[in-house]
């Protein structure tokens, strides 16, 4: 699932939070959202389970930060 996150921080460590994530989901991506702000992540999670390991990792965000996005897969690839 993809999600849109919006901080409350700029100062976010990529590297330490893509480790928090693959620690749940091996194949978990995350990266900086340079049109909103904020951050893009897709991993296999609920959006309550990434708010909570998002609080874990030193990044709590408020109620409604974390937006599930729509689904762009076309199935193509069988994943």
């Amino acid at each position: 699932m993809e999600f849109k996150v919006l901080m409350q921080r700029a100062d976010v460590d990529l590297e330490a939070l893509r480790q928090a994530l693959c620690e749940v989901d091996p194949s978990a991506l995350v990266d900086l959202d340079p049109l909103h702000g904020g951050l893009r992540i897709a991993a296999q999670l609920t959006t309550g389970e990434l708010a909570g390991l998002l609080a874990e990792a030193g990044y709590p965000v408020g109620p409604g930060a974390v937006e599930p996005q729509p689904s762009v897969c076309c199935g193509g690839c069988g994943g």
